[in-house]
């Protein structure tokens, strides 16, 4: 764990986390649960083919936004099968680089796609994961994710006991990681980037432990991008607003933080939205200078790497 703050940079371990927050800070973790979403099946003419569920549409379980390969070969009409299975993908239309689908073939798909689908890791991660844990964080329970929020994979109970016994409150909240884990920034002004909705949700409980932690003038600290977009999403002018829906917030260099503190967060892709969040919290130059140090020491990048703890 590399930290920085005020005072430059440390070079830590993910276990002396406790040592940097105090009694009475908040930490605020993403509880979303990847659903084994990436489908590999066939096409009519035999070739193969690969689905990737992003997210339900409005009308309930059966149609999704969808990625799916080859593009050229799976255009409306198209069907993807799966061995051993009587699911059935059709492809209802394409917009840009997403498609509508629908999952045909059994009473419920998404039973069916827990079944036979493979945890949707990134593609730089070549083995298929056979113990699909290794890519939940612990506390994972509100099922809807295409990807992990990989910053939350450092945790174990023990060190959120370790937290717990310090006086640290723990929160949670609910962002379904969708396709911008994905998707690189590919316009010369960022601001032009546009940024796809994700499904948030911020409770009752969670929204009280933060803004009485506020209130008292203790810090939140967000564990990875996802929980940092809820909880601006859900910022008011008296802390953060209960609630859900969808966000499209995209934090830029310029932006004022209005309820984040610190955060935990896992080291980025160059040209992504999750890298230009972090220089917007704390500089484009910092952060730059602190990846400088992190190649140098060998620190793993992406989303089974090393993390940085950042505060402001």
């Amino acid at each position: 764990m590399l930290v920085l703050d005020s005072t430059g940079l440390a070079h830590r371990t993910v276990r002396d986390l406790p040592e940097y927050l105090d009694a009475g800070d908040v930490l605020v973790l993403n509880d979303s649960r990847v659903l084994p979403a990436r489908l590999i099946g066939q096409r009519r003419d035999g070739g193969e083919a690969e689905v990737l569920l992003l997210r339900p549409l409005p009308e309930g379980t059966h149609r999704w936004e969808a990625l799916i390969r080859p593009t050229r070969r799976l255009e409306a009409g198209s069907q993807v099968h799966f061995e051993n299975s009587a699911l059935a993908v059709s492809v209802e239309g394409r917009d840009g680089e997403t498609a509508t689908v629908r999952l045909n073939g059994v009473a419920d798909p998404l039973a069916e796609v827990r079944r036979i689908g493979q945890m949707p890791t990134p593609p730089y991660i070549k083995e298929r994961l056979q113990d699909r844990d290794r890519y939940q964080t612990v506390y994972a329970r509100a099922e809807g994710s295409a990807a992990a929020p990989t910053a939350g994979l450092h945790f174990t109970p023990e060190l959120l006991a370790a937290l717990r016994d310090r006086g640290v409150a723990i929160a949670f909240v609910t962002l379904h990681v969708g396709l911008d884990t994905f998707r690189p920034v590919r316009v010369e002004d960022p601001a032009e980037h546009r940024i796809h909705r994700e499904w948030y949700r911020i409770d009752e409980d969670s929204a009280r432990a933060i803004n009485e932690a506020r209130r008292l003038g203790k810090r939140v600290i967000a564990v990875g991008t996802t929980s940092v977009r809820v909880l601006e999403s859900a910022a008011t002018d008296d802390g953060v607003a209960v609630g859900k829906g969808w966000t499209g917030l995209f934090i830029l260099p310029g932006y004022r933080f209005r309820v984040v503190d610190a955060m935990l967060t896992n080291f980025h892709l160059p040209k992504s939205t999750l890298l230009m969040l972090v220089s917007a919290f704390t500089g484009r130059e910092r952060i730059l200078a602190a990846y400088a140090q992190a190649i140098e020491r060998r620190y793993r990048f992406y989303s089974f790497g090393d993390c940085m703890l950042i505060n402001r």
